[in-house]
């Protein structure tokens, strides 16, 4: 495997820094920190190259706070000048760590998404019989450094980029073992979608999964016989557990005819719906919108830009029924 080198010269490249500028920016260019940093763009931007070039990094000091939707989970929050070294060195990174995906791993990929890996599922869904969901016990939590800092030196060769990448990953830690990836980086996306690559390739090169698909932690595989398909995911776990210290949740097999809970939907083979979760989350949404919008707390923009995404992902399942009664419920 030839691993990727002089990428650290095209980070430091000013229209790279300048990308990574405009790309950390997007949707929050109001927040004072942003502001503060694009006063002095040249003078930030100048101290970013120097710092990547001597390869040693300030970073850091993440800010936290909680979310409730779809679980309650710890946001850390990088600073602002840690969010534009980070997609620094994404740009110029992403295509390696993108090649070394199978082509039916769905999270942080252009061309793929949530709506891809749904509906390669659904085609799988009619395929098959069984299907076998693994869920991966607190999965950034579990990460361990010293086997994401391996897996990393096999794609890259510079020394000077594997220390930036280990001064980010070691900003945050559970225990004195070195554990866990705060959600929040944009680089923990990367790193934790590398980490289960090797998985992938586990079971499709060695397993001979032919249905596999996995978005980001959650995976799920399919055949048409119980047994084997069962027998297949007691050697995934085995794997996991060994090579990258990763547990699993219990099992969940069963007949593809019962549908399949994935991201939100519950997938049958005949048609699609949203899980009770789901719809609950929506109404909650579209009330708590309204509300800013007849506040005045939001525009009609904000308002659109935040609605849309909410009527593309219930458009999505055969949810007919379920706005009419919301529409007339108003």
């Amino acid at each position: 495997m030839k691993r990727s080198n002089y990428l650290l010269n095209q980070a430091i490249e000013p229209d790279n820094l300048r990308l990574a500028f405009w790309k950390a920016q997007r949707g929050k260019s109001y927040k004072r920190s942003v502001q503060r940093y694009r006063s002095e763009l040249d003078k930030n931007l100048c101290r970013l190259r120097e710092e990547i070039i001597e390869g040693k990094v300030n970073v850091g000091a993440y800010s936290t706070f909680k979310v409730y939707i779809p679980k309650e989970r710890q946001i850390f929050a990088p600073p602002f000048s840690d969010q534009v070294l980070h997609h620094a060195l994404m740009n110029v990174c992403h295509d390696n760590f993108d090649r070394y995906q199978i082509a039916d791993s769905y999270a942080c990929r252009i061309g793929k998404g949530t709506f891809a890996a749904l509906d390669r599922a659904k085609k799988f869904q009619r395929r098959y019989s069984w299907f076998l969901k693994l869920d991966i016990r607190k999965y950034f939590d579990s990460i361990r450094h010293n086997t994401l800092k391996t897996l990393l030196e096999r794609r890259f060769k510079e020394e000077k980029l594997l220390s930036i990448f280990a001064q980010i990953i070691d900003t945050y830690t559970l225990s004195d073992e070195y554990v866990g990836l705060p959600i929040g980086n944009l680089t923990s996306q990367y790193f934790a979608n590398h980490y289960l690559a090797t998985a992938d390739r586990y079971a499709k090169e060695v397993l001979r999964i032919p249905a596999y698909v996995r978005y980001m932690d959650d995976i799920v595989m399919w055949g048409n016989c119980k047994s084997e398909l069962l027998a297949q995911g007691r050697q995934l776990e085995a794997f996991l557990a060994d090579r990258l210290q990763l547990g699993l949740k219990h099992f969940f097999l069963n007949s593809t005819k019962r549908g399949l809970p994935f991201l939100g939907y519950l997938l049958y083979p005949s048609h699609t719906r949203l899980t009770r979760s789901s719809r609950k989350r929506f109404t909650s949404k579209m009330k708590l919108y309204s509300r800013y919008l007849q506040e005045d707390n939001w525009t009609q923009e904000e308002y659109a830009r935040h609605v849309l995404p909410l009527i593309a992902f219930i458009r999505y399942a055969d949810t007919y029924n379920f706005r009419t009664k919301l529409i007339m419920s108003e």
